[in-house]
């Protein structure tokens, strides 16, 4: 069973690790510097470019990808930690440009094309890209601008940012004049920038050996879709029941549609993978009309929404809409393991027509030590069970009466899972004991 000690001291391992990366340009920079200081506002804004131009690279190693990064945290909120902290680096840069104008009228000339025209533009291009990765990002559904695109400019616009900065810090020379200092700087730069390197080329050249062919499209309920890959010439993915991977539809890996989904298949069935999917725009509305026979190719799996660390005699899980999709992947598994452990699928849906696994959850309860309870929003008369939305008062009727002898699993809309992590917690159930993935990830 995962320990409160040990999360934390995980947690709190990594959280020092990315701290002292930040913050280590500024040591850097000190070490061995003998120049007078130039004032408190114009060091202070110095400082606020070495640390946002180091938060800038890290954001590289923060959607690499990697399984071991950011354990134990999972890769959702991973990716939404790269999302605050790329807020955060923006305004460092931000600020690092403000505050040095403001400090002293001899910085105008980096921006003045008079001065040296090659320097204005690059800079004054680090800050149109900066601007427009926090604006593209922020407004994207708004502005109407698709993933695919939005994705391939978002590393596009903070390889120039990175790159720029680093060849500026260089030719500053300030902080930096001595060789050795120089080279870790460029190292540390290079480093992180590979990342994006190994991310959309050596990866997609691993996936292109291990192809798979789409053998069934089925429509689950209305607007859901399952979809079944089989692998050709290879003996399949690897992974554990609750993890996810990206999926890239096509002849050819390389393409800007790669997309995370979820895997509602068991990993004890080796011979086919299963994905279900919900129509929300973009790629999934034209889920349905995939044609048999469409290559596809797998990156992952990723995902730390399993129960294979677990001991506990009985897990719940609280699950909404297609939330549900990493639940049938673990229950599957446990019906293949013969594992009996005592488990409750809380589960709300708008209605009984509107429940993809209906029929198949009923099944695994009388296979397993199961109890599924079903929330609908809508009902007919002769409905007896929960109704409306998923409650604190649904899940403490249906939850047992010793609630800390649980490890629970929360799936689905963000509204439903405010509400159960909520009531979690003012319950007293340890952080550690509550898993929880968000369908959110870009």
């Amino acid at each position: 069973m995962r320990t409160r000690s040990a999360f934390i001291i995980n947690s709190a391992k990594w959280l020092l690790l990315f701290t002292v990366l930040v913050v280590a340009p500024l040591a850097l920079a000190v070490v061995g510097h003998e120049e007078e200081a130039r004032g408190f506002w114009t060091e202070f804004g110095v400082g606020l470019g070495f640390v946002g131009l180091a938060m800038m690279g890290l954001q590289f190693v923060l959607t690499a990808r990697y399984s071991k990064i950011g354990a134990p945290f999972g890769m959702d909120e991973l990716l939404n930690f790269h999302g605050q902290a790329g807020y955060v680096a923006w305004l460092f840069i931000m600020g690092h440009f403000i505050i040095l104008f403001l400090a002293d009228s001899e910085f105008h000339k980096f921006l003045d094309p008079t001065v040296n025209l090659p320097r204005a533009v690059a800079l004054s291009g680090v800050i149109a890209a900066v601007c427009a990765l926090i604006a593209t990002t922020y407004w994207r559904e708004k502005i109407g601008l698709v993933y695919e695109w939005w994705r391939a400019s978002h590393g596009v616009l903070a390889l120039f940012v990175v790159f720029i900065g680093t060849v500026h810090i260089m030719q500053v020379g300030f902080y930096i004049s001595e060789l050795w200092q120089q080279i870790v700087w460029v190292g540390f730069s290079l480093g992180a920038m590979s990342m994006l390197v190994h991310n959309r080329v050596f990866r997609p050249l691993q996936m292109k050996k291990k192809p798979y062919k789409v053998v069934s499209v089925k429509e689950e309920v209305k607007e859901t879709w399952s979809i079944e890959l089989e692998p050709v010439g290879h003996e399949g993915l690897d992974f554990k029941a609750g993890q996810f991977v990206w999926i890239t539809l096509g002849d050819t890996p390389f393409k800007l549609q790669q997309h995370p989904f979820t895997i509602s298949s068991s990993p004890e069935v080796r011979d086919k993978i299963r994905f279900t999917i919900k129509e929300l725009g973009d790629f999934t509305s034209k889920v349905g009309a995939v044609e048999l026979g469409s290559t596809a190719f797998i990156e992952g799996p990723y995902g730390n929404f399993t129960m294979d660390e677990t001991t506990s005699t009985h897990n719940v899980f609280i699950v909404g809409g297609i939330g549900i999709t990493p639940t049938m992947s673990i229950l599957q598994t446990l019906r293949e393991r013969g594992d009996q452990r005592h488990t409750t699928v809380i589960y709300g849906t708008p209605s009984k027509e509107m429940t993809p696994f209906y029929e198949e959850l009923k099944a695994l309860s009388a296979e397993l030590n199961l109890n599924v309870v079903h929330v609908f929003e809508e009902y007919d008369e002769e409905w007896e069970g929960e109704t409306g939305f998923i409650t604190p008062e649904i899940m403490r009727r249906n939850l047992p009466k010793d609630i800390s002898d649980c490890e629970y699993f929360v799936c689905g809309p963000p509204p439903m899972m405010d509400v159960a992590e909520g009531a979690l917690r003012e319950w007293g159930v340890p952080v550690h004991m509550v898993h929880s993935e968000r369908f959110n990830i870009v």
